[in-house]
């Protein structure tokens, strides 16, 4: 089933909205030019629109005919504080802030298929388009979610599509289960007794400790889950002391932990706790842990994700849909809505990065990347995917 014409027609114009985006990107819970755009469009093409929904999300309703089935179409819209190294004439117009992770495309993808869906209404339900904002670290679908997201607008599923590069455009690719990891941080706290480091006997060592605590924590992922069950625990901050003959009164670990399930989780961070405080009596010192769940596990249901990957195959093609695609440590709150209303978070392919125009910076086109740049190439693909799934998911009986 090859890309819908009227939307490759309209290519250049999804180009201009996606780098009109890019060159104005906007942070977490600040997505108010970006916002104002999306509900501008969508008003003008007769869908119904509500704004503010988890502070700065907007969600656009479309009706047609007399069935009760509602599908829900999630695009995220913020950018990340980190500075453009690109030069073309669509890079970042605003220092330390940067679309480098695509969401500037997925706003756009989901905006040609809600023209094409309000220009033909060739479907019998309810599309509930759902743009979201902070998904990069500020928990954004949460926000919605708590604002009253799917009491205001229920729906029998959920989706979403992400780019991913390394992957070839013109390809997409899903998997039932867990697809992206738990997101959740720590830190150690260690308390001691200074001393003059020359006369270490008279204190209590906090950084000491931290050594053989940081050491033990690795038991964790080597010694106490299964061995077929993924997790990251890293150590990624170690503070401690300011002069080289003086041992500090205390001493700070800090870091990540990432799983697929929140059954290893919460093993690890309960011998997590077990591990620091035994440890740190083990050595007279007192610790305490600050543990913070971030992004639960996104993990797709397997009827969604069946549909979605069938979808996927008839627009891309059995060849160019890969049913099983790996799991990645990151995160994403899109976990957040698969909690709520079963869905599958798929992924549709950026490239290698050969899209890129003269003027991209140094390093790779990849995500949370300085010379990252979506491949618009991709863009009508993906509209014509969420156009399809709406009316397959939504097919007149």
């Amino acid at each position: 089933m090859p890309i819908i014409s009227e939307i490759a027609e309209a290519q250049d114009e999804l180009k201009a909205i996606r780098r009109d985006i890019h060159a104005h990107p906007e942070l977490c819970y600040e997505e108010a030019r970006t916002a104002e755009l999306v509900a501008s469009k969508l008003e003008s093409w007769d869908i119904e629109v509500t704004r503010g929904l988890g502070k700065t999300g907007v969600v656009g309703v479309l009706r047609k005919g007399t069935s009760k089935r509602a599908v829900g179409l999630r695009a995220d819209m913020d950018a990340l504080p980190i500075p453009e190294l690109n030069t073309f004439a669509h890079a970042s117009k605003h220092a330390n802030k940067m679309h480098a992770c695509g969401h500037d495309g997925h706003t756009a993808m989901l905006l040609g298929a809600a023209r094409y869906l309000a220009t033909h209404r060739d479907f019998d339900g309810t599309v509930v388009f759902i743009f979201q904002p902070a998904e990069e670290g500020g928990g954004g679908a949460k926000a919605m979610i708590d604002d009253g997201l799917f009491q205001q607008f229920p729906v029998d599923a959920v989706f979403a599509l992400h780019n991913w590069p390394g992957m070839a455009a013109g390809s997409f690719g899903a998997r039932v289960g867990a697809t992206q990891a738990s997101s959740n941080e720590f830190e150690i706290r260690i308390e001691g007794v200074g001393a003059h480091a020359a006369i270490p006997h008279d204190g209590v060592d906090p950084v000491f400790t931290a050594l053989q605590i940081g050491t033990g924590l690795q038991s964790i992922v080597t010694r106490n889950k299964r061995p077929i069950d993924a997790a990251v625990l890293s150590i990624t901050k170690m503070e401690a002391g300011h002069a080289v003959n003086a041992i500090p009164t205390t001493a700070t670990l800090a870091g990540t932990v990432r799983t697929f399930s929140v059954e290893v989780l919460d093993l690890i961070e309960t011998r997590m706790k077990e591990i620091v405080t035994a440890t740190a009596a083990a050595y007279r010192c007192k610790a305490d842990v600050n543990f913070v769940r971030n992004y639960p596990p996104t993990v797709n249901t397997e009827a969604e994700t069946q549909f979605a990957l069938g979808v996927m195959q008839d627009v891309a093609g059995v060849d160019h849909v890969n049913t099983n695609i790996d799991p990645t440590m990151g995160a994403e709150d899109f976990s957040y809505m698969l909690l709520e209303r079963p869905g599958c978070y798929g992924y549709i392919g950026n490239g290698q990065g050969a899209h890129r125009e003269h003027g991209h910076g140094i390093g790779p086109c990849m995500l949370h990347n300085s010379s990252y740049d979506f491949n618009d190439e991709v863009l009508p693909l993906g509209s014509t995917y969420w156009v399809r799934l709406v009316q397959k998911f939504l097919a007149p009986a």
